[in-house]
Order: structure tokens, then C-alpha cells, then sequence
């Protein structure tokens, strides 16, 4: 029994290291046949596994709030509409490289809608990036001092999704607007993408300013987007 250990551990086995280690441990070893006894260590493995990977895509997407779309309140008042968030869970967005835009009030729950979302993308494998879009454009300005600017688009272009959270805060500045535009144009109809803002989508060309560089962004964004608009008074005051 102590070789299978020593094998299972060498191999990095760890899901079936701990199955057979319990099945000896509750005696249920002798019990099963080989059949049942393979198939249950085999699970045990897979288990493990997708366990490791989503926390490794969990903690690697860099999430503002730890959500679930469980904890999701759907009070008529919100405006949230419940059979819209079970299309989304099922991730065929993300397989369409579509746009998500959920705008609505401070603290109405945009951001943890978002990080709810992102979290199901990566309980089903998927590669998330989530960033406030100031501290993207401070990223992308330091990335160009340093002459690191294409592998940071690189690695956002191959994020399956990217959460891009509080859009519209201030105006874009020529540069901006460009990093902006170059993000969405890398991933119009191959990757998914989250925005978040608190202001309504149809501000959101002021905000971008340039008017063929907005038109370019929006019309990526918006024809195959899923719009959520959520209402009521703030969520942090029933905190």
C-alpha cells in the first residue's frame, strides 16, 4: 500500500493520492471492485485538478469583489433580469467573443456583477482579466515607457475574458482612446468582454471624445452586446 502512495504522490496523482488514501482508511478499498474502484480514483483526479485550475484563473483574473452568481439579488426594483444571467452562465457569450454592458448608479452592484460573472467563466475554464479602467490606462502608459506595451496587449488579447470596470469615470486623453480602441478591435467577435460604468451607454461616446475613434469602439462594443441596466438605490445601503 505504501508503494501505491509513494507512485501516486510521484506522479503528481495528488486527487487519487487522498481517494486511496481515504478508501484504505475507511476500509472500502477491499469493497470495490477494480471497475468502480478505478473510476472513483480517476474522478477524484479530475476533481483536483479543475479545482487547482480554477483557483489558479481566480486568482490570476485579479477580481474587485468575490461573487458568486448565486448570491445575485434579482428584487424587481433592480431591473436585473434573471433569465438573461442563466444565458450568460452557460458561457455561450464567451464562446461568440460577445460584449456585455452593464451601466447603472454608484453602488447598484455593476462591480459585483461583473466579478460574478467572471467568477463562472472561470469555474468552466476560462481565462479572466479583470481591471479598473484608470489603472488599465496607468498599466498601458507604463508598459510603453518600459517598451513592454505589445506583450501586455498580447496577453490581454488572448484573455477569454476581459472585465473592464468603471469605464467613463473622466475623459480620454489622444493616447487613451487608442489603447482603448486597439483592446476591443484585438478581441471584436473572438473574445468576451465586460464593461461596467455608471453612465448610460449612449454617454459613453462624449466620454470616449474623438468621434471616428468612438464610432470605431461602439460599434465593436455594441451590435452584438447584452445590455443590463441596473436601477434602484445603492446596495451598500442594505449592507
Amino acid at each position: 500500500m505504501n508503494l501505491i502512495d509513494s507512485q501516486l504522490t510521484g506522479l503528481r496523482l495528488h486527487g487519487m493520492a487522498r481517494s486511496w488514501q481515504a478508501l484504505l482508511e475507511t476500509r472500502q478499498a477491499q469493497e470495490l471492485s477494480f471497475t468502480d474502484g478505478l473510476a472513483l480514483l480517476l474522478q477524484a483526479e479530475q476533481d483536483e485538478r479543475n479545482n487547482r485550475r480554477f483557483a489558479r484563473l481566480r486568482k490570476n483574473a485579479g477580481f474587485r469583489y468575490s461573487a458568486l452568481l448565486e448570491q445575485l439579488s434579482y428584487d424587481t426594483a433592480r431591473g436585473l433580469d434573471k433569465s438573461l444571467i442563466s444565458r450568460l452562465a452557460t458561457a455561450d457569450y464567451l464562446e461568440k467573443g460577445e460584449s456585455v454592458l452593464i451601466t447603472g448608479a454608484t453602488g447598484c452592484g455593476k462591480s459585483f456583477l461583473a466579478s460574478a460573472l467572471g467568477h463562472q467563466a472561470c469555474m468552466q475554464g476560462y481565462s479572466v482579466a479583470y481591471f479598473n479602467v484608470q489603472k488599465l490606462l496607468i498599466q498601458t502608459k507604463l508598459a510603453r515607457s518600459a517598451g513592454t506595451i505589445a506583450r501586455l496587449f498580447e496577453r490581454l488579447a488572448k484573455t477569454r475574458l476581459l472585465i473592464l470596470d468603471d469605464f467613463g469615470l473622466t475623459s480620454m486623453e489622444a493616447q487613451q482612446r487608442l489603447d482603448i480602441l486597439e483592446l476591443i478591435e484585438d478581441r471584436h467577435a473572438t473574445y468576451a468582454t465586460i464593461i461596467a460604468s455608471q453612465l448610460p451607454v449612449v454617454n459613453w461616446y462624449d466620454v470616449i471624445g474623438e468621434p471616428t475613434i468612438a464610432d470605431a469602439i461602439l460599434d465593436r462594443l455594441i451590435h452584438t452586446s447584452h445590455r443590463i441596466e441596473l436601477k434602484g438605490d445603492s446596495m451598500r445601503k442594505k449592507m
